[in-house]
């Protein structure tokens, strides 16, 4: 059983730069509360300044990835300041996710409710376990699912977000593989294969075109078409007189093999 000692959060990095944090309250089903929400944004932040970081993978401990927000210590607290207070905190992390310059995968087994399924959509790709689980359920409580609803209607098609955050019904993790919220969906036997799968294809491509890269998808995703394709050519631009891919295109050019 978890001791109060335990962290909430645990990190391992391996020798090729990929960060594992493991959400670790397994007897509260890893809901987000404001320690957990404090030591994930402590560890992004500290990867954000991590040159030798290339992928980070967000895991979970126990038989759920998330149930969303601690809503014990949310109902201590019933006061309108603490809840704008803890709902800014959550944007702080779940935008931590997608400024990062290296691309994020969650590994999702059990159920990802409200804010874990939050932070599921949040992530840049996602694995699921076959018998996953996804809900933006807060409305079955009262509590429509507002900041869950930013990052899901940024993944699924607007009726397909809508539906689920007015209905808060579960959703089968291939019916979100279909609605696009995740990428991938395995047996729970083959999910850590599926995510290395993933992670060696990502690490094997140079990192500053990846940065670079997920940059640009996040920005131009919120313009309009002229301005997208401006910042998009300048990017590319930019991009294009880094070493690596000047080289890239000469070995093409040469017909030399691949660097992997």
């Amino acid at each position: 059983m978890l001791s109060t000692d335990d962290p909430l959060l645990l990190r391992t990095t391996d020798a090729r730069g990929v960060i594992t944090l493991t959400l670790n309250r397994p007897q509260a089903f890893n809901a987000l509360s404001e320690g957990l929400l404090e030591a994930l944004q402590t560890e992004l932040n500290l990867i954000a300044r991590d040159s030798t970081a290339r992928v980070v993978v967000i895991a979970a401990a126990g038989r759920a990835f998330c149930a969303g927000h601690d809503l014990r210590e949310m109902r201590a607290t019933p006061s309108q300041r603490y809840y704008e207070g803890l709902f800014a905190q959550c944007g702080r992390v779940m935008l931590a996710l997608q400024q990062l310059e290296v691309p994020v995968i969650a590994r999702v087994h059990g159920v990802a409710t409200a804010a874990g399924c939050q932070l599921v959509a949040m992530c840049d790709l996602a694995v699921a376990a076959r018998d996953a689980r996804f809900a933006v359920s807060g409305v079955n409580l009262g509590l429509f699912c507002s900041t869950p609803s930013v990052a899901l209607s940024r993944n699924v098609s607007r009726k397909a977000a809508f539906e689920m955050l007015v209905t808060g019904g579960f959703i089968s993790a291939e019916e979100a593989l279909a609605k696009g919220l995740v990428n991938r969906v395995v047996d729970a036997a083959r999910l850590d294969a599926e995510v290395e799968s993933l992670v060696a294809s990502i690490v094997s491509k140079p990192r500053v075109a990846l940065a670079m890269g997920k940059q640009l998808f996040y920005r131009q995703l919120e313009m309009g078409i002229e301005a997208a394709y401006a910042e998009a050519a300048e990017t590319m631009a930019c991009n294009m007189m880094d070493r690596c891919a000047l080289d890239g295109v000469q070995d093409f050019l040469d017909k030399k093999p691949a660097k992997s």
